[in-house]
């Protein structure tokens, strides 16, 4: 049932009326016909009971969902390793320090003492196919022939890794304390300074 204000300009449907209080006899006036169809058409519907078994369905279906370790054992979610945030990685990893700078930095401090280590670029292909494997959560066997002989590849990655970091390693809200610390006037002082500033980072970003 719908109702229209006295100078017929406004509808109102009953039931809003009622919530909001009583309302004089001479203010509105019960209408049958006189609501449009554009009005009729925008009132809601009842759900017909094909709609109210696919929404239990659907309820059912959501709750009965597995978990994400579930999905992780079986091996159908993989967690990312780059461009994820460095506490929600170890979190989901359980590992102190991440694998990929792990296994890179024990490589390059047993192979890779060359000039420019860190410095100059490995080959982007090589880089990419190590990157792939440890978001796959795979560890790769970086004493093939193929990185021994691009040992730059593995420093590259360790470089990819940081720099793809959601809040970099020294962090954004620590970026100003930074700043000031190496601007010290004397090299003692700005020791202190960034050893003190180093001190307030994160637990996973100090280790």
């Amino acid at each position: 049932c719908w109702l229209s204000s006295s100078d017929h300009n406004t509808l109102f449907p009953l039931s809003v009326l009622l919530q909001v209080g009583f309302f004089p006899s001479e203010c509105v006036e019960l209408i049958n016909d006189k609501v449009p169809q554009s009005v009729t058409n925008s009132v809601p519907k009842p759900v017909s009971k094909k709609h109210g078994k696919l929404i239990t369905f659907l309820r059912t279906f959501m709750k009965s969902r597995p978990t994400k370790q579930k999905l992780k054992q079986r091996g159908i979610l993989k967690e990312r390793v780059f461009g994820c945030d460095l506490g929600e990685h170890l979190l989901n990893s359980g590992h102190d320090v991440p694998q990929v700078l792990k296994s890179c930095t024990e490589f390059i401090e047993k192979h890779g003492i060359v000039d420019g280590i860190y410095r100059l670029s490995g080959i982007a292909s090589n880089i990419q196919k190590l990157r792939h494997e440890f978001d796959s959560e795979q560890i790769p066997d970086l004493t093939k022939d193929i990185y021994i002989q691009d040992i730059h590849c593995v420093g590259s990655l360790c470089k990819l890794y940081f720099r793809e970091l959601p809040n970099p390693l020294l962090t954004y809200q620590l970026y100003e304390k930074f700043s000031d610390a190496v601007s010290a006037a004397t090299d003692e002082e700005r020791l202190v300074k960034i050893h003190d500033v180093i001190q307030q980072l994160p637990p996973p970003h100090y280790r």
